[in-house]
Parts: structure tokens; sequence; C-alpha cells
């Protein structure tokens, strides 16, 4: 009788055992099968995402944004420069209304790859790049408004609008040319895809923008420079005519003067 009890404690000591550890090993593996399978769903809906035409509507809207804030935006401030430089005439107009154009233009495609990106992304704004471009879009219309809106000449506000107009349209270009480099980052990470030669190409671009915008400023000082030389190219040259005038007049010779020695007897009768 003993022995059977101790026989049924034994049995119910190694079933709670059993219950114990090996309970949680099951749900340990139930929970990683749970997890690879939810892992694989993840990876399944990410190939999903990243079908061909994605791909594509990735592509075109990066290559619209790099031609409107990478392109057209910075050229236009370009234009605008020069024609600051220019005293006036027909040519400061022409540089107006292509700055104008390509602003405009600019903006025209920055709405076009907001639409797409709207229409065909997913926008849970979680990274810088999603973030930059909503700011980027607002500004964007904003500048726009406000090149439409502008003070004659001789207006009190034109003093206003003007540092505005230039600090927002700066700071647009350079958010913009930044928030280029996020997107082919961002290309990169989404597609598997390599960006090197996209992102060297779109630096060589910025680098040769940089440069024109830097030697703007000092072009009028070269051209002072070589006033100041006597290099400038305005200045006619002397023509013969008046060569051989200044030669004769170098080659004068002097009559001699009559002598002013008098004769002794003609002192006697003065």
């Amino acid at each position: 009788m003993q022995v059977s009890h101790l026989l049924g404690s034994f049995t119910i000591n190694r079933l709670l055992l059993c219950y114990v550890f090996v309970l949680p090993l099951v749900s340990c593996s139930s929970h990683g099968e749970v997890t690879a399978s939810s892992n694989h769903k993840g990876i399944k809906e990410n190939l999903h995402k990243m079908s061909p035409q994605m791909t594509s509507y990735i592509a075109v809207h990066g290559l619209i944004l790099w031609v409107s804030m990478g392109f057209l935006m910075p050229v236009g401030i370009l234009t605008i420069r020069m024609a600051n430089k220019e005293e006036g005439g027909r040519r400061v107009k022409v540089l107006f209304y292509l700055h104008a154009i390509l602003q405009m233009l600019a903006v025209l495609l920055a709405t076009i790859g907001a639409v797409m990106s709207i229409k065909n992304f997913e926008n849970s704004f979680n990274n810088n790049h999603q973030r930059l471009g909503l700011a980027l879009y607002g500004a964007i219309w904003m500048q726009a408004l406000i090149g439409f809106f502008r003070p004659p000449r001789g207006n009190k506000r034109r003093g206003t609008w003007y540092l505005t107009h230039w600090i927002l349209g700066t700071v647009i270009s350079l958010v913009g040319i930044i928030n280029i480099y996020t997107g082919l980052k961002a290309y990169h990470k989404k597609t598997s895809r390599s960006s090197g030669i996209w992102t060297i190409l779109f630096t060589a671009e910025v680098s040769f923008i940089a440069f024109f915008y830097l030697f703007q400023d000092k072009w009028e000082y070269i051209q002072k420079q070589g006033l100041i030389l006597g290099d400038d190219p305005h200045q006619t040259p002397p023509s013969d005519q008046e060569n051989v005038l200044a030669q004769r007049d170098n080659q004068k010779v002097l009559l001699p003067e009559p002598c002013g020695k008098r004769n002794a007897l003609g002192n006697l009768f003065d």
C-alpha cells in the first residue's frame, strides 16, 4: 500500500515537472513560429510594395523633383542675379522673364511630384525625406505667391518684400538640394539598388552651380581690375594720323634766338 502510494506521488511529481519545464518550451516554439510567419508576411508585403510599377513611380518622382529643385530653381536664382548686375534695358527684362518662367516650371513640376507621392506612396511621415518634402511643398507655393505680389519700385514695402523673397528662395533651394540627397538614400534603402552614380552626378551639378554663383560676385571685380591696368576693351587705339602728329611734336627743332651781344659803339649812342 505504501509502495503504491509512493508510486502515485512520484508519477504526479513527474507530471508536474513536465508541465513546469516542457510547457514554456512549447509556448516559445509556437511564439517563434508566429513571429516567423509574421516576418514572412511582412517580407511578402514589402515585395508587393516594391513591384516594378512602384519602383518606376519612385524613379519618376525622384527625377521630377531633381529637375525642379535641383536644377530649375538654382538656375532661376542665377538668372535674376545676372539681371541685378545690369544697368537696364532689354537684357534686364529678358533675364527677369526667364527667371519667372524657370521658377513657375519648377513649381509646376514640384506639384506634380507631390501629387504622385500622395497618390502612390505610403505617406507615414516617419522619415526626414517625407517631412522635408511636405515643408518644401508649402514653402514653394508661398514663395510663388510672394513673387506674384511684387510691389513696384519706390514703394515702402519693396525692401521688406525683397528681403523676404530672397531669404525664402535661398532656403528653399538649399533645403531642396538636401532633400534630393535624402531621397537618393531612401531610393537605395527601399529598392536595394545602387544610387552612387546618381549621387556623383548630382554632386557635380551642384558644385558647378555653386562655382558659377561665386564667380558672379567676382566677375565685376575682375573687369574693374582690367580697367585699372589699362586693359579697357572699349578704349579705341590711336589712329596713324595722331601717331604722326605726336612724332612731329617730339621731333620739333628749336630755332636759334638772336644773340643779345651788341656793338660797343652802339652803347655810346644809346
